[in-house]
């Protein structure tokens, strides 16, 4: 992350600050293109046609049987079921994984109330464009360009040398830095591990903005723990369409990043997905990615790939550090699936 700016292109306006001022209109560099906009509710005559779309949940993954240690039959039953929902969908639920109820919703509530503590403290977090460690407001550092309706908190988990010092972790509430214990049941010294608690606030003009832009995660895999109560999250279907997830009660949303899909040479792929706001709830979610090794070159697994001239078999991605390849979204924000689309087709014929 060497080349990357040490300090933001424009001052930093929080976009809590700007939902609790009372305005009634968000600012010019909220307002997204047309192209980009949530697409409006449909009217009444269609609603019940568009219910099914708008109202969709993902592929849910019981994890009971492999907790309990039925062997090899569950194991089968639940490595295909994945497989399934990484191929078909990108996205899918896990419930009875073994998180307790009550530290999900403890983790919740206590980055909500970081993110209701005075503007001042928090103000003593914000973050820097070289790592992002901290109380942030936007990702890209173009200068002039259209930002997310939405505040964050990034933290390093994993590995060790990369953590997070203490001085990142907030003070108040005392319990977000239990959430350290996670670094220590998802174990793996030379993976990454980042945490980012989302925050979007209530927006006057939903219409306009996105709380996140649409995006597919560049890591390895995301584990989101969504709001409990107000839906946001959109996946782009295999149609095009954009679709709002509804979450599972007690569940984990997991997606597989860009690494997975360049691993397994576009066999699993990731997915577009983004954030949508609204005028009257606030939400919160935490998400979880999961990093490979940033000094390591991943490219297509060589068994997935035969040196014939069938195209679906021969590598589709060149070899890239991760460390390389997040530059791009440091740089430029969330920007759909533009990085990975660009890199397809461009590895040698030797890789």
């Amino acid at each position: 992350m060497a080349d990357c700016m040490q300090e933001w292109p424009e001052p930093i306006v929080r976009v809590q600050a700007l939902a609790e001022s009372g305005l009634s209109a968000i600012p010019r560099c909220y307002i997204k293109p047309p192209c980009d906009r949530p697409v409006a509710p449909p009217a009444a005559a269609a609603q019940e046609e568009k219910k099914e779309l708008s109202d969709v949940s993902i592929p849910v993954i019981d994890l009971g049987e492999l907790l309990a240690d039925r062997g090899a039959v569950g194991l089968g039953d639940v490595t295909e079921a994945v497989a399934a929902a990484c191929r078909e969908w990108g996205f899918f639920q896990v419930v009875n994984h073994g998180v307790r109820p009550e530290l999900m919703r403890a983790a919740r509530e206590a980055w909500r109330g970081f993110f209701r503590r005075p503007l001042a403290e928090k103000q003593s977090y914000a973050n820097s464009p070289r790592t992002y460690e901290g109380y942030g407001s936007r990702l890209g550092v173009q200068k002039g360009a259209v930002l997310d309706w939405g505040d964050y908190f990034f933290l390093h988990l994993t590995p060790e040398a990369a953590k997070s010092p203490a001085k990142f972790w907030p003070a108040n509430p005392g319990n977000c830095k239990y959430e350290a214990h996670l670094q220590r049941a998802f174990g793996g010294a030379a993976c990454g591990a980042t945490l980012r608690a989302n925050y979007y606030p209530r927006c006057p003009q939903p219409d306009l903005t996105l709380g996140l832009s649409a995006h597919s995660d560049p890591g390895v895999l995301t584990v989101l723990l969504a709001d409990e109560h107000v839906r946001g999250l959109q996946v782009r279907s295999g149609a095009g369409e954009w679709v709002t997830l509804q979450p599972v009660r007690d569940a984990f949303i997991v997606n597989v990043g860009d690494q997975v899909q360049i691993l397994s040479n576009s066999q699993y792929k990731s997915v577009e997905h983004r954030v949508i706001v609204n005028a009257k709830e606030e939400r919160i979610s935490l998400a979880l990615f999961y990093n490979p090794k940033g000094d390591i070159p991943i490219s297509p697994a060589p068994e997935l790939v035969m040196a014939t001239a069938a195209d679906d078999r021969l590598a589709l991605y060149p070899p890239m550090t991760f460390d390389e390849y997040r530059l791009y979204i440091r740089k430029k924000g969330a920007k759909g699936k533009a990085q990975i689309e660009a890199l397809k087709g461009q590895a040698s014929p030797e890789n």
